[in-house]
């Protein structure tokens, strides 16, 4: 039997992928040590390659990219993939995203157009998936914690409202200048609700008055992460997605009753019920198959790309409503698996249109969750990942 061995953190779909292997036939084995610094860290390095030097392992796996895993498999000649799930992947900024050992799977395509362009010769383009399966046999039980009204909503959020941003921890030291201009790209990224548009309107002049306020170390020698990826990203697109998600969770809950579920402060969304945040794995589909409105806001961060809440709720065969993503063309049709809204007016419009409508809105969750278990499930997902192993020992 295969073997490979993988890195253990906190990913909401760890557990889907590591089944899904396991069905594939792999034997699995494990290293969940801590890491102080993805691309240096001496205790973590000792632990994996006395670890990766006690058997043979076909692989080493992660899901999001480590430059640390990838340096030590280039030193003991063993392959090294990661698929992403998070957008964009900083940590891939690190002279070791050129190692040949690394098989390399991202989500947002834009991300992999980027690493091409840097002459990184093995990164692919992978978009995230669901384990429809396991949704099922979970729909198929009884909840003994909640009531059924606890999943139950006109229309429904499940995520972060991101009031922990660098953003807000550093607005009042900025000049009155960079605050004005930060300000209306906040607000150029939510009327265009163009993906990675706050990253293009940085330009070198204000990057380097930003210099001054902002503090920017680079995670190691190898790094060539700069100001400019980390402010855009780490900080400036919280930012966006939070004024994004309130806005519109105010101006939803004017007239309709809105379900949050988070683990955020929610004081100035007083219309809106917060039921808590859910556990992944056990009451999140449960919302998303019992609200009639399930909506995602794609963080700004992930330029081009399908966020995993949007597999996650047609998988459980939720109606969904969402912004538009440029990769939701590729396997959706618009209205017929999905809904996808323009801007905020279209939005209401929409959640207007099909509150009214549930025959139609039926029929659209049960085309898009028929296209999603055809389709995009992890079975599927990684079979393509093996396909590309094979293709190129």
């Amino acid at each position: 039997m295969a073997k490979i061995l993988v890195y253990r953190w906190k990913a909401y779909n760890y557990i889907d992928v590591m089944s899904t292997f396991a069905k594939m036939g792999y034997e699995i084995d494990e290293i969940s040590q801590p890491l102080m610094n993805y691309d240096v860290d001496e205790e973590f390095g000792e632990i994996l390659r006395c670890k990766i030097r006690s058997d043979v392992y076909d692989f080493v796996f992660s899901i999001n990219y480590f430059g640390i895993i990838s340096d030590i498999c280039q030193e003991l000649g063993v392959r090294y993939v990661a698929w992403s799930c998070d957008s964009p992947m900083i940590s891939m900024h690190h002279d070791s995203v050129f190692n040949s050992c690394n098989r390399i799977f991202v989500f947002d395509r834009s991300n992999c157009l980027e690493f091409e362009t840097y002459g990184a010769q093995n990164v692919y383009y992978l978009p995230l998936g669901v384990n429809v399966d396991r949704i099922k046999k979970l729909m198929a039980t009884v909840d003994t914690v909640n009531p059924m009204s606890f999943y139950e909503n006109d229309i429904s959020f499940v995520g972060s409202l991101y009031e922990k941003n660098s953003y807000d921890d550093i607005y009042e030291k900025l000049p009155e200048y960079l605050r004005g201009y930060f300000d209306a790209v906040i607000e150029a990224a939510l009327e265009s609700g163009e993906g990675g548009l706050h990253e293009k309107l940085l330009t070198s002049d204000v990057l380097n008055e930003l210099e001054g306020y902002f503090e920017f170390v680079r995670s190691s020698p190898g790094s060539f992460s700069n100001l400019e990826l980390v402010f855009a990203n780490n900080t400036l697109g919280f930012k966006i997605a939070r004024e994004e998600r309130i806005r519109n969770l105010i101006e939803i809950s004017k007239k309709y009753k809105v379900g949050l579920y988070t683990g955020s402060a929610t004081d100035n969304l007083i219309r809106v019920e917060n039921r808590g945040p859910v556990d992944y794995w056990k009451e999140m589909p449960r919302v998303f198959a019992n609200s009639k409105i399930n909506l995602n806001m794609t963080i700004p961060n992930i330029k081009t790309g399908i966020p995993l809440r949007i597999w996650d709720v047609m998988g459980a065969g939720g109606f969904l409503l969402t912004n538009h993503q440029l990769e939701l063309d590729l396997y959706f049709v618009d209205g017929e698996d999905l809904v996808s809204y323009s801007d905020k007016y279209d939005m209401m419009e929409k959640i207007d249109f099909y509150l009214r409508n549930e025959s139609q809105r039926h029929k659209i969750a049960e085309s898009g969750f028929a296209k999603v278990a055809k389709y995009h499930t992890y079975d599927e997902r990684i079979k393509y990942m093996l396909q590309i192993l094979k293709d190129c020992k």
